[in-house]
């Protein structure tokens, strides 16, 4: 009896199951197939657009040098202002340069006195050998005298290179301009004392033209190495200030003669002119290089593009309005366009706008949606 009852129990459950089903597939049929998803689309156009690569670059004078002291003493003279252009050889700095004419002046003194303790000695040893053929004299006179004619010699010798070193001091005292351009803020003033070789007075630099450093990967080599000497007239390289462009071109000048190890890149220097001295060492800019997507690349609006797990995907249109999702490999962004380096051929239309709401073979219209109250809009039904 009770096998019976569960038996008419599993019954009536596999009638409600099956009732369950078709009445869903009867909604279904009902309903018909999933209205169409109104999606914008543009079709993919082959372009050989100008773009601009960008590096990250420092601008620094071809031609800079620290001013130190050469002289141990105390700065005595500064003889230009601040930030003033100046020309190769200029008098600069004074370094106690009185009191070093004064040495200069003792050691040619003693030169003098050494001269003439040469010549007493050579007129010395040229007596006592006169003598000493006459056989008038001990032979230990004579040797005396020749020992004193070399000692003089010797002595005068010594004389003259104090002097030369001092000489040299002297014109160490007073600090020049190693070459033509524009001096920095010193960093002494007047009474300042200075140590030789340590103390940095001032710095000086080159500030037209000037030059800009920037590192390239060194797969790029052989591309700057066949810009070497280009881009003064047709702006292959300009560099950017933020969203202001600096009006005169760059060109290349010196590519380093090696790759870092470590980076994988190489340094490349420009040069540019700088006619009003706006450009300062140590300013940052970008530097940008001229390019061109080629005749034959495919571009699309960027919105297009949806990205998956570091993967880019677009729907393209097929056939019947039905769109398929499609892998892409991305080339250079240009504007709002990207180049698709595969994936994507000329002509072939994919979704711009509404593909949150796609999946793969959703159907679409690219009609805008109807308002309320438009012509053709289904009335409200009646209550």
């Amino acid at each position: 009896m009770l096998f019976r009852t569960i038996r008419n129990y599993a019954g009536v459950a596999c009638f409600l199951t099956l009732a369950s089903c078709g009445n869903k597939q009867q909604q279904q049929q009902q309903q018909g197939p999933p209205p169409a998803v109104p999606v914008t689309v543009e079709e993919a156009a082959t372009t050989s657009a100008v773009y601009y690569d960008e590096y990250p670059g420092t601008v620094t004078p071809l031609n800079q040098t620290e001013l130190r002291a050469q002289v141990t003493g105390y700065i005595t003279g500064i003889h230009f202002k601040d930030g003033d252009k100046v020309s190769k050889g200029q008098k600069l700095y004074s370094i106690d340069q009185q009191v070093y004419d004064a040495n200069y002046q003792q050691s040619l003194a003693n030169v003098a006195v050494q001269e003439a303790n040469l010549v007493k000695a050579q007129k010395d040893a040229d007596r006592y050998h006169e003598l000493d053929k006459k056989d008038a004299i001990a032979k230990q006179q004579v040797d005396y005298a020749d020992a004193a004619l070399e000692s003089a010699k010797k002595q005068l010798a010594a004389a003259k290179a104090t002097a030369e070193s001092v000489r040299a001091n002297v014109r160490f005292s007073g600090i020049v301009a190693p070459f033509s351009g524009t001096i920095g803020i010193s960093q002494v003033r007047m009474g300042t004392s200075v140590v030789a070789g340590q103390t940095v007075l001032n710095t000086i630099s080159t500030d037209d033209p000037m030059a800009v450093d920037f590192t390239v990967d060194q797969k790029d080599i052989y591309r700057f190495s066949q810009l070497q000497g280009k881009g003064t007239k047709d702006s292959t390289f300009l560099l950017a200030f933020g969203d202001d462009v600096y009006p005169y071109p760059a060109s290349v000048s010196t590519i380093d003669r090696a790759v870092d190890a470590q980076t994988g890149t190489i340094k490349t220097r420009l040069v540019v002119a700088n006619p009003k001295h706006v450009l300062k060492g140590g300013m940052n800019t970008i530097v940008r290089v001229k390019a061109t997507t080629g005749a034959s690349s495919v571009v699309i609006p960027y919105k297009a593009v949806t990205e998956q797990l570091g993967e880019f995907f677009v729907y393209v249109v097929g056939d019947s309005s039905k769109v398929t999702q499609r892998k892409v490999t991305l080339g250079r962004q240009i504007g709002t366009s990207v180049v698709i380096k595969d994936g994507v051929k000329e002509g072939e239309k994919v979704v711009t706008q509404g593909s949150q709401n796609l999946r793969e073979g959703s159907a679409i219209t690219t009609a805008p949606p109807q308002q309320a109250g438009a012509p053709g809009a289904a009335a409200p039904a009646k209550k």
